[in-house]
């Protein structure tokens, strides 16, 4: 969604990744080739442009379209460079579990994300009573293209993120939360990506991924090194990444999981610096590990993925978090701002896809 946006802001026509002819990895992808593979995953976006200093937003990714706070998932956290913020940490580090919507949105926005999330949570039928909420929120920072410190995205426009949250097709680029995002000199942004992965006893599992890029390093496509000016190798910057899967997963392999999701990261020549913020959250929305109130009465049985499977997922993950940072750049459209820092008008460009397509990475 657009709040009063008085510019010429509209996209011209993107393409992702696998339209180039470009396919990292050996799994095969989901058929939207998003997080929203993943059984009963949601995800909705507000963005937020206005004017010509205004580009910002928020992303919600839903684990169910239930009441997640009653029935609440497994979950794990990951962090390879803590230079950030990211809202309700510490609580899934210690009960392994999520309660919310996770929300992206900016720096400065995480406190509004948060009074979004308790306005969402408490309003849900079964709720009334409800006086502590774990709200999980994810940021990045966009003041290279946006006046951070106007107040946007507020809480409702954060809350219609939420709101608008639905298992189809991902909007993907310079929206929601990756609205005002930069990535290795180019303009990032929400990126996804899924894989299927098959197992011996004939079942198939999902791996999706979702990504707000805001990062920097000396850019691989699909292992090849990117030439780009030396304005555009930045360094320090932040990346949030979503991992969903609907195999049944505690949270110890959950972290596990979250953590490979790093190795997506480094091949696309991050640079993982002192100032880089880089966050991987992962959950199961398999019905067997789901939290009910029921399970949380008492000692419930909880069938899940031994050790010695979970490896194929390990490589999933990798693969889909590279293509989902990928997806991120090729889907955003150059993006004229403004540089809260400075004060000035600001742009950035995004990748050239023509030049992509002549220059495969196979």
């Amino acid at each position: 969604m657009k709040h009063n946006s008085t510019d010429s802001y509209e996209a011209s026509p993107r393409q992702r990744l696998r339209d180039l002819g470009i396919a990292p990895g050996v799994f095969v992808p989901g058929p939207l080739n998003a997080i929203t593979d993943v059984t009963g995953v949601l995800v909705g976006h507000a963005t937020v442009v206005e004017g010509a200093t205004i580009r910002t937003g928020a992303t919600a990714i839903l684990a169910h379209g239930g009441n997640i706070f009653r029935d609440k998932v497994p979950a794990a956290i990951a962090v390879f460079n803590g230079y950030g913020k990211f809202a309700g940490s510490t609580q899934i580090e210690e009960l392994g579990e999520i309660e919310t919507p996770v929300v992206l949105t900016n720096t400065l926005a995480t406190g509004r994300a948060i009074e979004a999330i308790h306005a969402h949570t408490l309003a849900q039928p079964g709720n009334s009573r409800v006086v502590s909420i774990n709200a999980v929120v994810g940021e990045t920072n966009d003041s290279r293209l946006n006046d951070i410190r106007a107040g946007r995205p507020d809480i409702s426009e954060i809350r219609a993120a939420i709101d608008a949250a639905n298992d189809g097709e991902v909007a993907e680029g310079a929206v929601g939360a990756g609205s005002g995002t930069v990535a290795f000199g180019l303009k990032g942004g929400i990126g996804t990506s899924s894989r299927l992965v098959p197992f011996k006893s004939g079942e198939t599992f999902s791996v999706g991924v979702l990504v707000q890029s805001n990062y920097g390093g000396r850019l691989l496509v699909d292992g090849v090194p990117w030439s780009a000016s030396p304005a555009a190798e930045d360094k320090d910057g932040s990346i949030v990444i979503v991992v969903a899967t609907d195999a049944a997963l505690c949270e110890r392999n959950l972290k596990r999981l979250a953590q490979r999701a790093f190795g997506g990261l480094a091949r696309t020549g991050a640079a993982l610096s002192n100032g880089s913020g880089d966050y991987a959250l992962a959950f199961s929305t398999h019905e067997s590990v789901r939290r009910t109130p029921e399970r949380r009465a008492g000692i419930a049985l909880m069938p899940t993925l031994p050790n010695e499977l979970v490896s194929p997922l390990f490589e999933a993950v990798i693969e889909a978090t590279e293509e989902a940072i990928l997806n991120s750049l090729c889907m955003a459209h150059t993006v004229e701002g403004y540089d809260a820092s400075s004060g000035q008008p600001s742009r950035v460009e995004a990748i050239s896809l023509e030049a992509l397509a002549r220059c495969k990475a196979r």
